[in-house]
């Protein structure tokens, strides 16, 4: 198990990108930092994407990019800069026609259910992506063996002119077969609740590709898993493995040897009393009234400890479940400075190139933590 430090100015003075001992600290100047995303350039250089700033919501967050070079993280660079949207979420997709792509959300305060999806070359002007406001993201996109490319989305309905609770939350995946140019929205069915999807290829080669979506849950009780035959234009209707969650983001990826690595907060509703109001407790500048209906979205659950659960048969069981990291994981506030919140969430997982696992995730809302777990530590492949 790793052993960061557990306050806010002794992870700040940690926040220097050096590696040692499998671990790291990442830089940055924001005093909130979360929602890593971790990715290979096509040089073969670790890079990781975030977004940072006061607090989530506030108009100063904005995306961050810090690239590993082996015994050091370099110092963050800002990419993004919309001074009216807080700008969240980050994805750092490299393209197969050669293009390097940003894609992130934006929103004016804690309203999620008018955010749009922005996508960019970096250092280009942003475009809006096709979908209604309240579109989220989160995972990486897909390639399917025709080309298409596959974007999973999650939806932040918004009711009656009511404030957004995550109530009306669905998932459905955006699908371009013209790299870029024209998207199509395909939903997933009786998805309220699930939201983060994260698409998993199947580890056979079958004739249409299958795929695997595992979801966060607003219910805060079980990781949901979702299925594709026919390459993400249909999908079964989510439903729970084994795995808890506790309303906070996922990671999942197929690992070389064909196990499905999932990285998460084991933990629910039912293993803890604590709870708030919503997500944006401190912002209090929406003034519309809660939305009612749907889902019970629960929030508060603590967000601790971080593991990797590892599985040979896409989720069905788990062969072996390994700590990354522990804390009371209290999550009760988004502060980062007074030394309240305690999370350890919203992990990025990736497989290294001798078959370890690098993982990304937010320590206490402030800062971006990089562990390593070497392959000779993940047992034995399938």
């Amino acid at each position: 198990m790793t052993k960061f430090p557990n306050t806010p100015d002794a992870i700040s003075a940690q926040m220097t990108g050096a590696f040692r001992n499998n671990e790291a600290i990442l830089p940055s100047p924001a005093i909130q930092n979360h929602a890593a995303f971790l990715t290979y350039n096509r040089t073969g250089i670790l890079e990781c994407v975030w977004f940072g700033g006061s607090l989530e919501g506030k108009s100063d967050i904005c995306i961050y990019k810090s690239s590993f070079l082996g015994k050091k993280w370099t110092r963050a660079e800002q990419l993004t800069d919309d001074h009216n949207r807080s700008e969240q979420n980050p994805i750092l997709f490299y393209a197969p026609d050669g293009r390097c792509l940003l894609l992130h959300t934006a929103q004016a305060g804690g309203n999620q259910d008018n955010c749009t999806v922005q996508i960019r070359e970096i250092g280009n002007n942003a475009t809006e992506l096709p979908v209604p406001r309240g579109t989220f993201i989160r995972a990486a996109p897909i390639v399917r063996k025709d080309g298409a490319w596959l974007l999973p989305l999650f939806h932040c309905t918004p009711k009656n002119g009511a404030k957004w609770t995550g109530r009306h939350d669905t998932a459905s995946v955006l699908i371009s077969t013209d790299a870029g140019i024209n998207w199509k929205i395909h939903k997933v069915p009786n998805s309220i609740g699930c939201v983060h999807m994260t698409l998993v290829k199947c580890n056979k080669d079958t004739a249409q590709e299958k795929i695997f979506a595992f979801f966060r849950r607003r219910q805060a009780d079980y990781i949901y898993r979702s299925q594709s035959t026919d390459g993400g234009q249909t999908w079964s209707t989510p439903t729970a493995i084994s795995l808890p969650n506790n309303n906070s983001s996922i990671a999942a990826i197929r690992m070389k040897d064909g196990r499905l690595a999932i990285c998460c907060n084991p933990i629910n509703k039912d293993m803890s009393s604590d709870r708030r109001v919503s997500l944006y407790d401190e912002l209090d500048e929406d003034k519309r009234p809660d939305a009612d209906g749907g889902c019970d979205a629960i929030w508060g659950v603590p967000r601790a400890p971080l593991v990797v659960a590892l599985s040979s048969d896409n989720g069905d069981s788990f062969d072996d479940i390994i700590e990354v990291h522990n804390s009371t994981g209290k999550c009760l506030s988004n502060n980062s400075i007074d030394g309240k919140n305690q999370e350890l969430s919203y992990p990025a997982l990736i497989e290294t190139p001798d078959g370890g696992l690098d993982i990304a995730f937010t320590l206490n809302r402030r800062a971006i933590a990089h562990v390593r777990i070497p392959n000779n530590k993940l047992g034995t492949t399938i």
